[in-house]
């Protein structure tokens, strides 16, 4: 997949191109859709299949006591897309001066000079340009003397066909701990990646050693609980407990700590990458009268992580 952050990156004579605008957040099972729809109409037209997305939420730069926390970071969302074969992405930094442009401006620097457009692909419901003035109307009469058609996706309508596949559906299950149907909704398991720090030493000092995530992490931290989980580190994938929260038996640790006790393996893992997807929320966080029933508790959850994770491998081998 080409990569750009610019229009000025993109090289003279790219296209004619099929292109779809959007955030993208997630990368989710709509956007998946979307992006099968633009593939379909490139190949039909023997066009590059193009996506323009964005650094951040537009809100970050409109309202942003408003703007919501994003499922992805800018990197994972880049290698989401390319996952999906689109052939080009167009990053575009929201900033005032992308805000402040006119729709025609926005058609006319992104979607005509920059990548030829010859098809554009957005939802019914699609905004652009200063203060949202850009209307479905607004583009399909800018493409009639633009020189490029408008083609409007249908919504993706999962499950019982009540709402539509979103980004904030999806936050609103990991807020509630609902990771399988926000793996659903996303098409693969929920995660978060970063790099392992070191912190209090406490799940040593009680026989089960936890790798913890800095505290900036990339991606979107579900509800606190135990879970159980799959890390990856260097590509192998590793059973694991997993702990988000506070850890309301101590005192004054920071919130949304998230904590990974890889099961039968011992690994030196400061200072490394690792990512944790998400299978299965197992209980809330709770606080314990002393160190005996903690450990128990957590004799339990990584008994319960063990057939967690057995089922779904099961499952797997079945399909």
């Amino acid at each position: 997949m080409d990569f750009y952050t610019s229009p000025a990156d993109v090289p003279p004579g790219f296209g004619p191109s099929a292109v779809t605008i959007g955030k993208f957040d997630g990368v989710h099972l709509g956007h998946r859709a979307v992006i099968a729809e633009l593939e379909a109409a490139a190949r039909a037209r023997d066009l590059v299949s193009a996506v323009v997305t964005f650094d951040r939420h537009p809100l970050a730069v409109l309202r942003p006591e408003l703007v919501p926390m994003a499922l992805t970071s800018t990197e994972q969302k880049r290698e989401l897309l390319e996952q999906t074969g689109v052939e080009a992405t167009l990053m575009l930094t929201f900033d005032g001066h992308l805000q402040a442009l006119t729709p025609e401006e926005f058609v006319d620097r992104v979607l005509v000079e920059t990548l030829q457009a010859e098809v554009v692909l957005v939802g019914e419901d699609f905004r652009f340009g200063v203060r949202g003035s850009g209307t479905v109307d607004v583009l399909r009469e800018l493409g009639r003397t633009r020189g490029f058609d408008v083609q409007i996706i249908p919504e993706v309508m999962p499950g019982d066909g009540e709402r539509r596949a979103s980004s904030s559906w999806i936050r609103e299950l990991l807020d509630a701990g609902r990771i399988e149907d926000a793996t659903v909704l996303l098409g693969r398991p929920p995660s978060v990646r970063g790099v392992v720090v070191h912190g209090e030493r406490r799940g040593r000092e009680l026989g089960y050693p936890t790798a913890n995530l800095e505290p900036r992490s990339e991606g979107f931290v579900p509800a606190d609980g135990v879970y159980a989980a799959r890390v990856s580190v260097d590509g192998t994938f590793y059973d694991a407990a997993v702990s988000v929260g506070n850890n309301p038996t101590f005192e004054g640790v920071p919130e949304k700590q998230v904590e990974a006790y890889l099961l039968d393996v011992t690994l030196d893992l400061y200072g490394k990458e690792v990512t944790v997807f998400f299978v299965r929320f197992l209980r809330g966080n709770v606080k314990f009268d002393g160190m005996e029933s903690l450990i128990a508790q957590i004799a339990a959850d990584v008994e319960e992580t063990r057939v967690v994770l057995r089922g779904e491998a099961s499952d797997s081998s079945d399909a």
